[in-house]
């Protein structure tokens, strides 16, 4: 069934109650490749609740893209194997707990036809409350809806991408993942099988599952953690960037890095392929 625009503008649910605890935390900073060298104190505090020194565990900030995970404004009828995450931008209103029971408002941003064999942007907005109603992050997310387009809607409007500078990187640093990356992943939320099995890949038009988008944005957020947040999580007050070409398990993602005072816009690539995987990046540091 093709999008039911503009009907599907008034898709929302409220106050939808969710809770995690430690272990999902510590999942989703393994997924995110969080804890690869074991000696590593820095990143240890991301995966391990308990030291000869206590030390409090950290949460990743981008955790916010799974603490919540299915929380969406309803059912949207859409072409599932050719669906693919397009950007995500999270605003971080204070710093997310180890532990928590939250509330989630969820609605339908806005819809963009990109013409029937172009597909459809769809922009959703979660907002997670803590206990006290207050606001814990806010969440906009894009679905690529690759099969989906030509249901009558506008085409322009689009919000603009955020500019990298056009100097050279001020810091590139790499980062590998694993084979099994998204086989890890998946654990926190999105069972997608296009992450995990061959032959719907093969279907959808890889030749072999593909890393989550929602991965590769975590490990964006692990780049300026490590560079210049100090792995300090309070620190982000906004991270965002467009997904632009798939990653494999296995594959060294390099991130480019450029500092403007509190803005660190960033760029992710996959040298080996020659591809940029995320751009228009922007980190927002406190």
């Amino acid at each position: 069934m093709p999008i039911d625009y503009p009907a599907i503008l008034d898709l929302k649910t409220e106050a939808a109650p969710y809770s995690w605890s430690d272990r999902e935390v510590m999942l989703y900073a393994l997924g995110i490749g969080m804890g690869s060298d074991p000696l590593n104190e820095k990143e240890l505090q991301f995966v391990n609740e308990a030291f000869a020194t206590p030390k409090p565990l950290k949460v990743i900030p981008t955790f916010a893209s799974v603490c919540v995970w299915g929380a969406r404004p309803g059912f949207i009828d859409l072409n599932r194997v050719m669906v693919l995450d397009g950007e995500r931008d999270i605003t971080f209103h204070k710093p997310i707990p180890a532990v928590a029971s939250v509330t989630a408002d969820a609605r339908v941003r806005s819809v963009y036809d990109k013409g029937r064999e172009k597909g459809a942007i769809i922009q959703n907005e979660v907002v997670v409350r803590d206990g006290a109603s207050d606001k814990m992050v806010t969440i906009v997310s894009s679905t690529f809806a690759r099969g989906d387009g030509g249901f009558g809607g506008p085409s322009e409007g689009m919000p603009e991408p955020h500019q990298i500078p056009s100097r050279a990187p001020d810091r590139s640093i790499d980062i590998p993942t694993q084979p099994d990356q998204a086989l890890i992943y998946r654990l926190s939320g999105d069972r997608n099988p296009l992450h995990s099995d061959p032959e719907f890949a093969r279907r959808a038009g890889f030749p072999k599952p593909i890393l989550h988008g929602m991965c590769t944005y975590g490990l964006t957020c692990r780049a300026v953690l490590q560079t210049y947040a100090d792995y300090d999580p309070s620190a982000f007050h906004r991270h965002r960037v467009r997904f632009s070409a798939p990653v494999f398990p296995g594959e060294i993602i390099t991130v480019n890095l450029w500092k403007d005072g509190n803005s660190i816009s960033f760029e992710a690539h996959v040298r080996e392929r020659q591809v940029t995987v995320a751009k228009n990046g922007q980190t927002l540091l406190g």
